[in-house]
């Protein structure tokens, strides 16, 4: 059997690196499926549909699956099992940003189970594979009969000294001061996630309009790839709603107005959810237990539709906000430190009606988040964790672990106050947020609460982080738009736009944003930018009322961190055989002692609660990877007294002369000393044997040499009369 042939389209990025989109070949049961390649990364993506909706399912089931295979690289899995196993965090962030891009393309009654998988199956360390997953699942599903308003595609843009590319290489992408990935349509920008090195909004949006440049292109090859698929070309049929048109005219009929002043009087969130439900309530308390069976299902529907517009009209006409703020107003603020006596920093912070309670612990390398993927492998020093229990919002519901959004949100703070660790931080550092209250935007809380206690803890960030959530409003039949700061739950779930931005008082550290609707404008994008600007500036000085600064150091219950550096050669002379050395100094000092190899120094990390004990650690340590200096001067320990000298400790180990003719300038018939008495001597170097040369008397003053006494000639062998000797004298 020969081979099938594949189809096959091409194009180039900027920097001449040709990318390829093949199908026709691999997978062909799936609906769809396709290989990206560039370099030697390639990815395939498949893609599954079902063609009916399941019964009672009112939305999109899309799954979207990204998994890395070690073999790509070369590798073998580093886990107890050797083979892959559940996602990690990296994977699931890629998830992520797929599934933003590709879930508002699809049409809104479209409810058949989609499933998406896109697995690395080759791997080069010049292209990074998150960069295209998301064309590699839209490439999939655009040579299918699966309705989708698409394609997409995504790009990584870096900036790297004032230039921009799109796709790095590890290498590359550790110099950038800017890394985002932009994912959108050949007409609007869907998603943009990353993180900067405090960077302006104009700044911003120029990297934005760099990466739907590339994007356009990516759109392209892929509708040329579409346009060779001939099943591709009329999309499948399907009939997943059913409508009643009666009930839906008289629900904004009886409903509309009655909704729009609930909305119109400012509440809490359960209040307003309360009289919400009420009317709809009212509304189906006219039908008889057999009519509202048939009648409710719609109802629901049509009712949601209802809010929507009810509260879109009233931002847009009136101006005026579920809670009764304008557009830029931040909801009030209050916040606190060192509430957890236990933990090493923490804070409460709590903006409107969500709070996030947020702790900080320090530890040593060996608490480092090690982090193992078919690309990277490195300790990760400084991490956060978002949690998110269903108490926050008031619910009971199941715990299934870690979900991809609270991995999201964790990492979007985490980037957010990343760049504020200072490089000569010694700690590990892990950060929780538990999310205690939700109402909008906890991942900005947690951004706050984070710059709180890292201040609270003593780390000496850079400068501090505030963060905040934007919303938009738009009606597309007149143009009229509003941007809102500091958006509620129901702004989110009910408006157009969230979108996150976190920095300092001078730039932009973090981003995330998801557009929910087509044609976002960059005029729209950069009123956002601004606005936002002016509330994170707004929240940073209610913040900083708390704490403005980081305290001067950690606190007594916290390890302290002291880091030594020795020469290679000593590393297995602290450690000693077995870890026995080391070990014992760990008991002794009651101390973590942590050892990495960089190159020709030998990196030690000793970490401990009491500073004398750490102390005590330096001096064994120093002791052990003692070298004299020649011309330096040492305070040593007697330790042997002979009759030409004495034998004088520098360090454990380290021994010299200082001979009898070296303690003093004046002639010493005994050495003036006893074994355990302190003397200070100068390191002379080593003799012909290398054995240690020490002197004392070098350090003290030089006695002035004698005056010498005029000369007198005299006669030599003069006798008594002073005479001249005979020859025979």
């Amino acid at each position: 059997m020969n081979a099938p042939e594949a189809i096959i389209e091409k194009f180039q990025l900027k920097d001449g690196r040709e990318v390829s989109i093949e199908t026709g070949r691999l997978a062909k049961q799936a609906n769809g499926s396709v290989v990206v390649k560039c370099g030697g990364t390639m990815l395939l993506a498949t893609v599954v549909a079902n063609k009916d909706a399941n019964p009672g399912v009112d939305f999109l089931p899309l799954t979207v699956d990204y998994r890395e295979k070690f073999y790509a690289g070369g590798k073998i899995p580093g886990n107890f099992f050797r083979r892959e196993t559940k996602p990690s965090d990296d994977e699931v962030l890629t998830m992520r940003l797929v599934d933003r891009v590709l879930r508002p393309l699809f049409p809104q009654d479209f409810h058949a189970e989609v499933q998406v998988m896109i697995s690395l199956i080759s791997y080069d360390e010049k292209t990074m594979p998150e960069a295209l997953a998301g064309l590699a699942a839209s490439a999939a599903i655009a040579i299918t009969d699966i309705p989708f308003n698409g394609p997409m595609s995504e790009v990584r843009v870096v900036r790297i000294d004032g230039e921009y590319s799109v796709n790095p290489s590890i290498e590359n992408l550790k110099k950038a001061d800017l890394d985002i990935m932009v994912g959108a349509t050949k007409d609007s920008i869907v998603m943009v996630e990353g993180e900067m090195k405090e960077i302006s909004e104009a700044e911003m949006l120029e990297a934005i309009k760099y990466a739907h440049e590339e994007i356009k292109v990516q759109i392209e090859a892929q509708e040329r790839l579409a346009a060779r698929i001939p099943s591709s070309q009329v999309k499948r049929t399907y009939e997943h709603e059913t409508h009643n048109e009666e009930i839906r005219e008289k629900v904004w009929k009886e409903t509309y107005d009655k909704v729009y002043a609930v909305a119109k009087t400012p509440s809490a969130k359960e209040e307003r959810h309360e009289n919400f439900a009420a009317v709809l309530e009212e509304f189906l308390s006219q039908y008889s237990e057999e009519e509202r069976e048939e009648v409710e299902p719609f109802a629901k529907v049509y009712y949601h539709d209802v809010e929507k517009e009810a509260m879109r009209q009233m931002i847009l006409n009136e101006g005026i906000r579920l809670d009764g703020r304008d557009s830029k107003t931040i909801r009030p603020i209050w916040s606190e430190i060192d509430y957890l006596p236990g933990a090493h920093g923490s804070a409460i912070f709590t903006r409107g009606e969500t709070q996030s309670l947020t702790a900080v612990t320090l530890g040593s390398v060996k608490d480092a988040n090690m982090v193992d993927s078919v690309a990277i492998n490195y300790d990760e020093k400084f991490f956060l964790h978002y949690n998110f229990p269903p108490f926050s919002t008031g619910e009971a519901r199941p715990l299934r672990g870690t979900s991809r959004r609270e991995v999201g949100h964790g990492n979007l703070a985490q980037r957010a106050l990343a760049g504020m660790i200072p490089p000569e931080n010694p700690y590990t550092i892990r950060v929780v947020s538990d999310i205690l209250e939700s109402n909008g935007s906890s991942s900005m809380a947690t951004v706050c609460a984070g710059t709180l206690a890292l201040m609270d803890a003593g780390v000496q960030i850079t400068k501090p982080v505030s963060g905040i959530a934007m919303g938009l409003i738009t009606d597309p039949k007149t143009g009229k738009f509003t941007v809102l700061s500091d958006i509620l739950g129901d702004e989110d779930h009910l408006g157009d736009m969230d979108f996150k931005v976190t920095g300092s008082a001078d730039g932009i550290t973090a981003c995330q944003m998801d557009i929910k609707i087509q044609g976002l404008t960059m005029d729209i994008m950069e009123t956002a930018l601004n606005q936002a600007r002016e509330g994170r500036l707004h929240i940073l000085g209610e913040i900083l009322k708390t704490i403005d600064k980081p305290r001067a150091d950690v606190k007594p219950h916290a390890p302290k961190m002291e880091i030594l550096e020795i020469p290679k050669d000593f590393i297995g002379a602290v450690i000693g055989p077995g870890g026995k050395i080391i070990q014992q100094l760990q008991k002794d000092t009651d101390t973590v002692i942590a050892i990495e190899e960089i190159g020709e120094i030998g990196r030690i990390e000793i970490a401990g609660t009491d500073r004398e004990k750490i102390n005590a650690a330096i001096a064994a340590i120093n002791e052990i990877t003692f070298v004299p200096v020649v011309g330096n001067v040492y305070t040593g320990k007697v330790v042997k007294v002979m009759d030409f000298g004495a034998f004088v400790a520098l360090a454990k180990g380290t021994e010299g002369l200082l001979h009898i003719s070296e303690i003093d300038w004046k002639r010493t018939e005994k050495v003036p000393y006893a074994e355990g008495d302190e003397v200070e001597v100068k390191f002379l170097g080593y003799d012909d044997r290398k054995k240690m040369r020490l002197s004392r008397k070098v350090l003290l003053p030089r006695p002035p040499k004698p005056e010498s006494k005029p000369r007198q000639d005299k006669p030599r062998n003069h006798n008594q009369e002073g005479q001249q000797p005979t020859e025979n004298a």
